[in-house]
């Protein structure tokens, strides 16, 4: 569950950060209050918005089971530990 959180984090605040390194790199100022309106933190923010919202798309549509799929969950087989899986089963629609 982590990886999912750190990845949305990551993606909020990537506008932040390169607009940070644009600053640096044009010796701009980073810490000055100047150099992050507010109109431009909004504008970051949307951008920021975006990019979570996009990948929460992305990851819906593209990854996980295949529709229809049909989820085993973790069990013992002879002694031993079988973790959870999913098995397509073609033609069948849930």
């Amino acid at each position: 569950m982590i990886r999912p959180v750190l990845t949305e984090l990551l993606l909020f605040a990537l506008p932040f950060v390169l607009y940070a390194v644009f600053l640096w790199a044009t010796k701009a100022g980073v810490m000055d209050v100047e150099s992050w309106p507010v109109s431009r933190l909004v504008w970051l923010a949307i951008v920021a918005l975006a990019l979570v919202l996009g990948s929460f798309i992305y990851f819906a549509n593209y990854t996980g089971a295949k529709p229809g799929a049909r989820y085993v969950p973790a069990h013992m087989e002879n002694g031993k530990f079988v973790p959870g899986r999913t098995i397509d089963e073609p033609g069948k629609t849930q």
